[in-house]
C-alpha cells in the first residue's frame, strides 16, 4: 500500500546567500503579524538578534553562530594567522556570551573554530572557503537529524493521539521539520491525524505567535490553550503524550528547556501521560552532570511587566523573577529522542551509549 504524502510548507528561518555573501533570518520577533528577514552583517547585530529572539531555539542558534563566525572572518584582515586567529575566538566569544543555557551555541562555535585551527596555514580564500563549508555542514547535519528524530518520534504515537507541546521546537527553532514539532508535520504529510495543544509559553508567548502559527499552515489540527489549562486538558482525557524540546540535555537526563516545561511534566505524571523530550545529540552535554550544573538565563523584568500592553500591568516597583529556561528531572521523562533513536532510563547508560 502507497502512502500518498502531501505538501507541508516549512518556514527558512535561516539563508546564506552565497552569491551575495549575505546572511538573513526571519525576524521570529516580529511573527505571526509580519515576515520579514533581517540582514545581519556586524557582531553586534548577531548578538542583539540571539539576544532578543530574533533568532531562537537551541538547534537553530547554533546553525546561526557558525554562519555568523563565517561572515565575521570575511571581515578579518589581519594577514598573520596566529591574530586571525586571536580576532575569530574574540568573536567567538561575543555570540556564545549571547546565550548561556543553549549548548548548541558553544557547540557550533566551537565546531567552527576547530576548522579555522586546521586551515590556518592555508592561503585566506581557502580558509574561509573551509569555514563556510562548515557551517553548511552544521546546517545540513540537523536537517538530516531532525527528519531522523521526526521518524522516531512519530513512532511513538498512533492515529488520533493528543499530543501536548510547550514553547515552540518546530522549523523556525530549528530547521525543516524540528524536534518536538517534526512528528506533526511528518503526520501531516503522511495523512496521519493528531491533535496539538501548544501552550502559550508565557511570558515571549512563543507557542502562541510560532507553534500555532507553523502548525496551522501545515494544516495539523492545533489548540492554542494557556499554560495553566494544560492540567484541565490532561484531566479531559484530551493528551495521550507531551512532547518537548530541550536547550541543554545532563548527563543523568535532567533537560533545560523553556519555563513551564518542568510544570507540565508533573503535571502529566500525576495524570499518567508519557513526556518525551525530543532533541539532536548535539544537545547532549556529558559533560554536565545534572540539571544543577545547567546555567539558566535571567531575562529583563520588562518582558512580564510591560511588553504585550499598552499600559504597564504593574506598578513600577513591583520585582520580577523572568527566568527564560527551567530543569525537568529525569525522572519525570519517559524518553529522549534523538536522530540515533530513543533513549529511555536510566539515562546515564542509554546517553553515554550514543558517543560510543
Amino acid at each position: 500500500m502507497t502512502t500518498s504524502l502531501k505538501a507541508v510548507t516549512h518556514a527558512q528561518n535561516i539563508r546564506y546567500d552565497k552569491a551575495a555573501e549575505a546572511l538573513y533570518i526571519i525576524d521570529q520577533s516580529l511573527l505571526p503579524n509580519e515576515e520579514k528577514e533581517l540582514r545581519l552583517r556586524t557582531a553586534g547585530e548577531m548578538v542583539e538578534a540571539i539576544q532578543k529572539l530574533r533568532v531562537r531555539g537551541a538547534p537553530a542558534i547554533g546553525i546561526c553562530a557558525a554562519y555568523c563566525l563565517y561572515v565575521l572572518a570575511r571581515t578579518i584582515e589581519e594577514p598573520d594567522p596566529a591574530a586571525f586567529q586571536a580576532r575569530l575566538r574574540e568573536y567567538s566569544a561575543q555570540l556564545c556570551a549571547s546565550r548561556p543555557t543553549a549548548v548548541n551555541l558553544s557547540w557550533a562555535l566551537g565546531e567552527m573554530e576547530k576548522t579555522a585551527a586546521a586551515h590556518l596555514s592555508d592561503p585566506r580564500p581557502v580558509l574561509l572557503e573551509a569555514l563556510y563549508q562548515k557551517a553548511v555542514d552544521i546546517h545540513q547535519d540537523d536537517i538530516a537529524k531532525c527528519r531522523a528524530i521526526s521518524e522516531h518520534g512519530l513512532s511513538l504515537l498512533k492515529e488520533g493521539d493528543g499530543v501536548l507541546t510547550h514553547c515552540n521546537a518546530g522549523p523556525l527553532a530549528t530547521s525543516r521539520y524540528g524536534t518536538a514539532q517534526g512528528p506533526f508535520f511528518l503526520a501531516a504529510e503522511r495523512g496521519m491525524n493528531i491533535r496539538v495543544f501548544a501552550d502559550e509559553t508565557r511570558p515571549l508567548l512563543q507557542g502562541a505567535r510560532l507553534t500555532s502559527y507553523e502548525l496551522h499552515r501545515a494544516g495539523v489540527d492545533v489548540t492554542l490553550i494557556c499554560d495553566n489549562m494544560a492540567s484541565m486538558v490532561m484531566k479531559n482525557g484530551w493528551v495521550q503524550a507531551c512532547f518537548v524540546g530541550c536547550d541543554r540535555i545532563a548527563a543523568n537526563g535532567d533537560t533545560a528547556n523553556k519555563i513551564g516545561t518542568s510544570g507540565v511534566a508533573v503535571l502529566a505524571k500525576h495524570y499518567g501521560i508519557p513526556v518525551y523530550v525530543l532533541g539532536p545529540t548535539s544537545t547532549i552535554d556529558m559533560d554536565c552532570p545534572d540539571g544543577a550544573h545547567i546555567p539558566i538565563e535571567l531575562r529583563d523584568p520588562e518582558e512580564i511587566k510591560t511588553l504585550w500592553y499598552e499600559k504597564p500591568m504593574v506598578l513600577p516597583g513591583v520585582k520580577c523573577y523572568n527566568p527564560s529556561f527551567d530543569v525537568t528531572d529525569h525522572s519525570l521523562i519517559s524518553g529522549i529522542v534523538t536522530e540515533k533513536g530513543i533513549c529511555r532510563a536510566p539515562y546515564t547508560e542509554s546517553l553515554a551509549a550514543l558517543f560510543h
